[in-house]
């Protein structure tokens, strides 16, 4: 191919002294350009072929009836190239033309010639290159191979082409391969180009196309020094658009205005009544002489530039490259013609909406990034903004099954600015932007959710909050869209979630299950679809704290429940059961207290019993009791824990357990209750403070609540577990003690110690046992009047711990929701999120005063909730240390049992 580059040469050359010699005029110079353009990609194609041949892979003719059309698109389908154009190509085969052989596949064969063919036209070698190619005007370049079908490419316009794109083929032109493939083509897709009613979409479209252009910087004025000849105002591409914007308006219902050269196609409409005679005159002369600078700017160095020097240097030689003696005539010259088109286009344009909006532009239409939206989408907030617009073109292009429809394109484009402006309230818009597009992605249609959201800003600003601010929600959201429907149900988010409600929805959804994994299937899907409706309330607002962390735990007792049934059953099929025996299931830790967040995982603690004289289970393969409770607890942990297609219902944690992780994981009763009365640590009885039966068939539980209650009212003395307690709390603080007021559990005055100081009090026979939240011990003694103030003020020290409590447990559940990076800093992260934290603190402080607190009195904005905070954890500090820290007292140490 070495002589077609040889050629490509000796045409400039030739060319560029007849041009600049006044031998030929404008349309000589293109002309001819395109013609040789034509002919290369002809030569290079039909080298192909016999190379093909030559390998057996071809069978066929030349070029002219292989079956393969290159559709020449922009300059090059207008036969108006320039020196140093790029070619724009879109590449169509006929599937039903003979020619590959036998065995080999069709679509694969073209591709590979087509990019052979790229190869040979643009690589550069000694002998330089033939031309650039582009072929990103092809149905949706970016899902696309490089040569498409026929009936492929029907499909894709008539079904999901955009009004840019039928803009577009207002110049396509079979140029080379088989070209009556080509013009039957593009006879059949006429309809869709050229339509019989005005289609003002089109239009508007098209200006934003423009307005694309217009935004990069320094193309916003018309200038000399430094001015885009081809993309800045008043230049070429406006020329251009406003005859194609004619055409687009009128071509459907009048053929002689479906012209391809600009020149031709501004006669006619001057011609057919259009435009005036002068419009028509004056856009020409602009056309030819701003066509004729841009020519010699792409002489000096062959380079593809439209853009004039900025130095008076270069200016000067462009200038005299055109016949003018003076710079100064020739600035003259050209801002007379870039002033008149820029007049004329504007003109047109008069009624054009806007294209931005007030959060500054956001243009997605055509095949490239429109820089001024990237700006845009920086600075809302965006990291990846050209990520933003590649896939806010996937929508376009109806690359999803929820966007191939124009009522669901037309209605996804409505709101895309206030999706935009929602999700970068979130605190990682970036993400926030993902989950939406793999929400997206899975919807089997769009419309009607897209018409919701366009239709109602508060709905979208949920499912923004939804996406953004909570990881955890976003994922259950993009796995199973249907969810969305409890976005939309009003009734669903203001109804209670109890006990009940979820026990009988997930025994409906477990009735029908085929087999023991089904059933566990369905119940982590329940178990991640129940968490989302918890979270989304909170987010929503119609749920407090408090009522989340029972709620939480009251999910999570139903799916404990329902699957431990469900393994014990699958585990009897093969070791039957024991004879007497029963199981007690134990909630720790914050499932005991229902003070449960999204990401809690299970505390519990498998208690079993059976009678004195069973040896062993009744089943196919017997099983020692203990030997059968600890493999059934193996397989029951599993059933909650183990990762599936469906994730994992719950993370359990079972080292509360006597013995902790040198214990079996199943304790039988006997050993449970000694261990507790005779051998267990202060720490472990602190854990019993939060231990309540969740599970028991006959009276095991009683049983097991009773040894608790009973060691929970052992006398002790009192400065032996104030040191304990403090000790205890010291070496967690060495551990995992927090620095940041945001690190709620471990921070000095966090829930931590507040949890250490309700569970002092129960073990010290202040307070009642009661497997409750520490505000709720705080609130009995007050309530009580069994008050401390020490340096707590007028409210005293139990309700100053109180709300204390209330509101670090609130902000928790606020945190829990947003996701571990929004969480290290909330003071850092987006306004959606603080708004979150603000309401969630501020419902705490209202219940915390029984809804007595005067609006001077309530948190204000965010920084006041930093202040509150910050109060809150000094007073639980201090109060931590009046009550438990003695003076000169030794802590004792419990040894690793923690």
């Amino acid at each position: 191919m070495a002589a077609l580059r040889q050629a490509k040469q000796k045409v400039a050359l030739t060319l560029g002294l007849a041009d600049l010699g006044g031998a030929l005029e404008l349309e000589g110079v293109v002309g001819a350009l395109s013609d040789f353009a034509d002919q290369a990609i002809d030569t290079a194609l039909a080298f192909l072929l016999r190379e093909a041949e030559r390998q057996g892979k071809w069978q066929g003719g030349g070029p002219r009836d292989c079956g393969l059309v290159v559709l020449a698109m922009g300059k090059q389908g207008a036969h108006e190239l320039n020196y140093s154009s790029d070619i724009d190509l879109i590449v169509l085969f006929d599937p039903q033309t003979p020619g590959p052989a036998e065995g080999v596949e069709r679509s694969v064969f073209w591709v590979r010639i087509v990019r052979r063919l790229v190869s040979l036209l643009q690589e550069r070698t000694a002998d330089g290159y033939v031309f650039r190619v582009d072929l990103r005007l092809r149905p949706d370049p970016g899902a696309t191979p490089v040569a498409l079908s026929i009936p492929g490419a029907l499909s894709y316009y008539e079904s999901m082409g955009q009004n840019w794109e039928r803009a577009a083929l207002i110049k396509a032109r079979p140029a080379a391969g088989d070209r009556k493939v080509g013009e039957d083509f593009l006879r059949e897709l006429g309809p869709y180009i050229w339509r019989k009613h005005l289609d003002f979409a089109a239009i508007a479209d098209i200006h934003s196309i423009k307005r694309q252009v217009h935004i990069h910087r320094g193309h916003a004025k018309v200038r000399v020094g430094g001015h885009d000849l081809k993309r800045g105002r008043g230049g070429i591409r406006d020329i251009e658009l406003f005859a194609q914007t004619q055409q687009l308006i009128a071509g459907g219902r009048d053929a002689d205005l479906r012209g391809l050269r600009t020149r031709d196609v501004l006669a006619k409409l001057s011609e057919k009544g259009w435009v005036t005679g002068e419009e028509a005159a004056e856009l020409d002369r602009a056309y030819v002489f701003l066509r004729g600078v841009e020519h010699r700017l792409q002489m000096v160095r062959d380079e593809q530039t439209q853009t004039l020097p900025q130095d008076r240097e270069g200016l000067q030689r462009i200038a005299r490259l055109c016949g003018f003696a003076e710079l100064a005539d020739f600035e003259t010259e050209l801002l007379r013609h870039l002033n008149a088109v820029a007049a004329r286009y504007q003109e047109l344009f008069e009624e054009a909406a806007p294209l931005s909006t007030e959060l500054g532009n956001l243009v997605f239409t055509g095949g490239e990034d429109d820089p001024g939206t990237l700006e845009t989408l920086s600075q809302l907030g965006f990291r990846q903004p050209a990520n933003v617009t590649e896939t806010v073109r996937a929508w376009h292009f109806g690359r999803y099954q929820a966007t191939r429809s124009t009522t669901a394109r037309e209605r996804l484009t409505e709101f895309t600015p206030a999706l935009l402006a929602a999700l970068a309230e979130t605190p990682d818009p970036d993400a926030a932007f993902r989950a939406f597009d793999a929400v997206v992605r899975k919807l089997p249609a769009g419309v009607p959710l897209f018409s919701l959201l366009a239709a109602n800003p508060g709905l979208l600003e949920l499912l923004a909050l939804v996406l953004g601010a909570s990881p955890m929600l976003a994922e259950t959201l993009a796995k199973r869209p249907h969810v969305i429907d409890i976005l939309t149900d009003p009734e669903l988010l203001a109804e209670p979630i109890g006990r009940k409600v979820l026990d009988d929805q997930l025994r409906t959804s477990l009735a029908d299950a085929r087999s023991y994994e089904d059933r566990l299937d369905r119940a982590r899907i329940f178990a991640r679809e129940m968490r989302f409706l918890i979270g989304v309330k909170v987010l929503a607002g119609a749920m407090d704290a408090p009522e989340a962390g029972s709620a939480f735990a009251d999910l999570a007792e139903t799916v404990i429940k329902a699957l431990f049934v469900a393994t014990r059953t699958e585990f009897a099929r093969r070791h039957g059961e024991v004879p007497g025996g029963d199981v007690a299931l134990l909630a720790m830790g914050r499932l005991g207290s229902r003070e449960m967040t999204a990401t809690s995982d299970l505390d519990l603690i498998v208690v079993y019993d059976f009678t004195p004289d069973t040896k062993e289970s009744d089943g196919e393969k017997p099983l020692a009791p203990s030997q059968y409770y600890t493999r059934l607890t193996q397989r029951f942990v599993t059933a909650l824990s183990a990762q599936t297609a469906e994730g994992a219902a719950y993370e359990v944690d079972l080292r509360l357990r006597p013995s902790g992780r040198a214990g079996p994981l199943a304790t039988p009763f006997s050993g449970f209750e000694r261990y507790q009365r005779e051998e267990a640590w202060t720490w472990e009885h602190m854990a019993l403070c939060r231990a309540r039966c969740i599970f028991s068939e006959d009276d095991l539980g009683t049983r097991v609540e009773t040894v608790i209650s009973e060691v929970l009212a052992t006398r002790r003395e009192d400065g032996k577990l104030k040191d304990d307690i403090a000790s205890m709390y010291d070496r967690v603080q060495a551990a995992k003690g927090g620095t940041s007021r945001w690190q709620l559990k471990t921070v000095p005055g966090g829930l931590t110690a507040l949890e250490f100081l309700a569970q002092y009090l129960i073990l010290a026979g202040r307070a009642a046992p009661q497997p409750a939240p520490p505000h709720r011990i705080f609130e009995s003694l007050h309530d009580a009047g069994d008050e401390e103030r020490g340096n707590a003020g007028e409210d005293g020290t139990w309700k100053v711990l109180a709300k204390a409590s209330r509101l670090q447990a609130a902000l928790l559940q606020g945190l829990r929701l947003i996701g571990e990076d929004a969480a290290r800093d909330p003071e850092a992260t987006a306004e959606g999120t603080k708004r979150l934290l603000l309401r969630l603190a501020t419902q705490a402080e209202i219940v915390a005063e029984a809804g007595d607190l005067p609006p001077s009195q309530m948190i204000g904005d965010f920084d006041g909730l930093v202040a509150r905070l910050d109060q809150a954890q000094a007073e639980v500090h201090r109060s931590f240390d009046a009550l438990l820290r003695q003076e000169g007292s030794q802590a004792t140490d419990e040894g690793d049992g923690a």
